[in-house]
């Protein structure tokens, strides 16, 4: 007898979106039934069109090594974060930071706030890094602000996610600040901004980097500019910790392409600009179909919402798993969150796509929960 998807062991499930064929096959679906993909939060704009032709036109480059301080692309980050190029480390997409992050407190205590991203407890397993977890708050997933200042007073190496994967909530900028001042000498405070350019109302944490050399900030080009197969990403820190994540990081981890990439990228205003416009509009006036729906939606700051069935859906017997399992059946590819602390997948997370499709989402939902 074929398990209950609901009931299916941890592993069972993918542990990222995108990542369709084991849906599938669980819920006894064609490996070639066609999907819409809304799991994974990317770009629906990109890449920009120029892409394909500039790396074609780069690849007699790939017959040398990459230039070993990526000097061109740390100087086209820093100018366009505001910071010094020593401030400023490249990396092979947003994971690798991560780990470099976690490497840097090797044996020591982290503490992680949750539900998010499942790739700081892996990276801190990966290094020998104990881990203690604080919850956000049940439904609103709102910061403890006190306990979170008690529990990291006490750490050495703090992961937030901002905007947070998979809540889309935003951590203030004067927590930022308060949780630096609760460290212990010698401690971090890491914050991945994966989501960061393609988030509503989010003030910048670059000028606390300052004031604050505990601050390291993660960032991720793959998401803005829908590059995830090419592994681009950076991170922003006091000189003195670059020098030091770096002295972990392998040789050459970022490759030519991607590295030759950088400058281009962050200088098309016109793609960041149609971008910031397509989030502007399509970003709130989702939230409101959704909820219109009867879901409960948490308040997001990013390019996707966590939601859940309401409670007159709840009383039909439409859970998270009859949900994700319906859209499924009607080509819509939706993220479980079976892999994120404390969701015990009694959520959904849906991805922003362009607005033909979010109307074809509304539809089908609204199919899906009748």
């Amino acid at each position: 007898m074929r398990d209950q998807p609901g009931n299916l062991p941890l592993h069972h499930w993918p542990s990222h979106g995108g990542q369709a064929a084991a849906l599938l096959q669980r819920f006894g679906l064609p490996a070639d039934h066609p999907l819409e993909d809304i799991s994974a939060n990317l770009n629906p704009l990109g890449p920009p069109g120029w892409v394909t032709g500039y790396l074609a036109q780069r690849l007699a480059g790939l017959g040398r090594y990459p230039e070993p301080d990526y000097r061109a692309a740390r100087q086209a980050i820093a100018e366009h974060a505001g910071v010094e190029p020593g401030q400023v480390l490249l990396t092979n997409g947003g994971a690798e930071a991560i780990f470099l992050a976690a490497a840097h407190h090797a044996g020591q205590q982290a503490l992680i706030v949750t539900p998010t991203f499942g790739e700081y407890a892996r990276a801190c397993n990966a290094h020998g890094v104990r881990i203690s977890e604080l919850g956000l708050l049940p439904s609103t997933f709102d910061p403890p602000a006190a306990a979170l200042l008690q529990a990291a007073a006490s750490a050495d190496v703090v992961f937030v996610c901002r905007p947070n994967n998979p809540t889309g909530t935003l951590l203030p900028v004067a927590l930022i600040e308060a949780l630096l001042g609760a460290l212990k000498p010698g401690a971090s405070l890491v914050v991945d901004e994966a989501f960061i350019d393609l988030a509503l109302e989010a003030a910048p944490l670059t000028p606390l980097l300052q004031r604050y050399p505990a601050l390291i900030l993660l960032r991720s080009m793959t998401k803005f500019f829908t590059l995830p197969g090419l592994r681009l990403g950076y991170v922003l820190a006091d000189e003195g910790r670059i020098a030091q994540l770096q002295a972990q990081q392998p040789p050459w981890s970022v490759n030519h392409l991607a590295a030759e990439l950088v400058p281009p990228l962050l200088a098309d205003e016109g793609f960041a600009r149609r971008t910031h416009q397509w989030l502007a509009g399509e970003q709130p006036r989702m939230g409101a179909a959704l909820a219109a729906l009867g879901l409960e939606v948490v308040p997001s700051h990013s390019c996707f919402h966590l939601v859940r069935p309401g409670a007159a859906q709840w009383q039909r017997g439409i859970s998270s798993i009859v949900l994700l399992e319906r859209l499924l059946h009607q080509g819509m590819l939706a993220r479980h969150t079976h892999g994120f602390a404390g969701l015990k997948g009694g959520w959904l997370r849906l991805a922003l796509r362009d607005g033909v499709t979010n109307d074809r989402l509304s539809k089908v939902l609204n199919d899906c929960l009748c």
